[in-house]
């Protein structure tokens, strides 16, 4: 356990925000993808705190030495939590995202209750919690993330922790007709309420949570009204708030603006010339919607001959959960959609949608969001959806539009400025994809600068103190920067290790 006199911000999520893989005799570290990693790594940057999570492989000894050796000047400490092959596949592939995943989605007919995933899940929880316990001191601010880990706090609490603990959900929390239908829905209830703090993306979030906390537990009390309310179960008070996640905004409008990216979107605008760029960006995921935005881009083109070679949609899938069936038959019928609607509307030429399925570099992803005239973010359920801000941010001429999903949760942020679609209406979305196709250039100026003005004031550091103060009555500032020497935590930064 660290000196009780230092104050640090501890970090705990599933993963590390890099990853480990073993190349040949050697290990490679590379950043680690999502929307955790873009927002929590900047923030913690440099303030000498620790980030707890998995590295990506199992069972290694030396894990946290070559960790150290590959991460050194980023100013805060990675700490990695060793899990075996059957742990991984039965608690996080399993459990996490073969119920809690699809659950929380409101995608109840894809999860899978095998009892064997609750055990797993709730072993690794302990596992967690003995390493944090191990690291951390009294005057630490402990912060655990998202649905993999949702009992951490618990396990804290059972073996001794007293300290102020938040956690913050980064998925949807679904309504008491769907959470109902969990096994063990009153053991995650419990778990959650062992926090001091418990945070929602969204109002619609945190109103389903306390939905459910009154539906199964009848003897809980609910205080209070507006953004934070106060539940008192048993001998505790627990504090439940929404506080939407932003983005670092000067990081991606800078970086938009830089050589590197001028010269990939010259590349980019040279081979789409005269046409107009759709953009889609999204993890393969069924609840991206992304067959659902093929299919209404279908339909675009077959209403709107006027779209016919004129516009362009380049759609890209990040490689995810390839270890889960359901995963392989998505990108099978989203490549086999690709197929059906080059094969049916393709001119001499001209290929309606160019498609990628693999990760895109920094310089890459924004070059495609500064040359994009057209953003198109439709997921069917999203807690938040980070990629529709990135856009907003790098879109530096302000000539962008962007289609948004009324399900994502940054649609409640930036509904004034984006196009809002129901995504499952196939017609209603092509029809939004018509429209910003002929919007005038003052609409898209206006409607962009909102969009941008919202992002940049709505960043990841007012998400972070926001709910610091309602955790612990801090803010950001009060875990001041260290006068390191760092390199920008980015993939370029990270170095194979001997």
């Amino acid at each position: 356990m660290k000196p009780p006199s230092e104050k640090r911000l501890i970090i705990v999520s599933n993963r590390l925000p890099v990853s480990l893989a073993r190349e040949g005799k050697r290990w490679s570290v590379t950043s680690s993808s999502g929307g955790l990693v873009a927002a929590m790594g900047p923030v913690l940057q440099n303030r000498g705190g620790l980030w707890i999570g998995w590295p990506g492989v199992s069972q290694l000894k030396d894990a946290r030495n070559i960790l150290n050796r590959a991460t050194q000047g980023i100013g805060y400490t990675l700490v990695p939590v060793t899990l075996s092959q059957e742990e991984m596949k039965q608690y996080y592939y399993g459990f996490s995202n073969e119920i809690i995943w699809p659950l929380f989605h409101g995608l109840h007919s894809l999860c899978n209750y095998d009892p064997a995933y609750w055990k797993a899940y709730r072993r690794v929880s302990q596992k967690f919690a003995r390493v944090i316990i191990e690291e951390t001191g009294p005057e630490d601010y402990l912060w655990v993330h998202d649905y993999q880990i949702m009992n951490v706090g618990e396990d804290l609490r059972a073996i001794g922790m007293t300290t102020p603990i938040g956690f913050f959900l980064h998925i949807p929390f679904p309504g008491l007709d769907l959470f109902q239908k969990l096994p063990w829905r009153r053991e995650i209830l419990k778990g959650l309420l062992a926090y001091d703090l418990v945070g929602f993306q969204t109002v619609r979030h945190k109103r389903n949570f306390i939905q459910c906390l009154r539906g199964m537990l009848p003897e809980i009390k609910i205080f209070g009204k507006g953004n934070i309310q106060v539940a008192r179960f048993e001998d505790r008070e627990v504090r439940i708030g929404h506080f939407p996640i932003g983005i670092d905004y000067n990081a991606y409008a800078s970086g938009g603006q830089s050589q590197e990216v001028e010269a990939e979107a010259n590349s980019l605008s040279f081979a789409l010339r005269n046409r107009t760029l759709i953009l889609g960006v999204d993890r393969l995921d069924y609840t991206k919607g992304i067959p659902y935005k093929l299919n209404a881009m279908r339909i675009a083109l077959r209403r709107f001959p006027d779209l016919l070679h004129k516009v362009t949609m380049v759609q890209v899938v990040v490689p995810s959960r390839q270890e889960i069936p359901q995963y392989e038959l998505l990108k099978n019928e989203i490549e086999q959609l690709v197929g059906e609607i080059n094969g049916q509307f393709a001119q001499p030429g001209w290929v309606p949608i160019q498609y990628i399925y693999r990760s895109l570099t920094r310089i890459e992803l924004l070059a495609f969001y500064r040359t994009a005239d057209i953003a198109l973010v439709t997921p069917l359920d999203d807690g938040m959806n980070l990629v529709a801000k990135e856009y907003c941010a790098v879109n530096g001429d302000g000539k962008g539009v962007l289609v948004l999903s009324e399900f994502a949760g940054a649609a409640r942020q930036l509904h004034r400025g984006a196009l809002l679609v129901n995504p499952y209406d196939l017609e209603g979305v092509a029809d939004a994809i018509h429209q910003a196709y002929k919007m005038a250039p003052q609409e898209r100026t206006e409607r962009m600068a909102r969009l941008r003005r919202n992002v940049q004031q709505q960043d990841v550091f007012r998400w972070v103190s926001s709910f610091l103060q309602a955790g612990i009555e801090q803010n950001l500032a009060d875990f001041p920067q260290q006068a390191l020497d760092s390199d920008a935590f980015d993939e370029t930064f990270w170095a194979e290790i001997d």
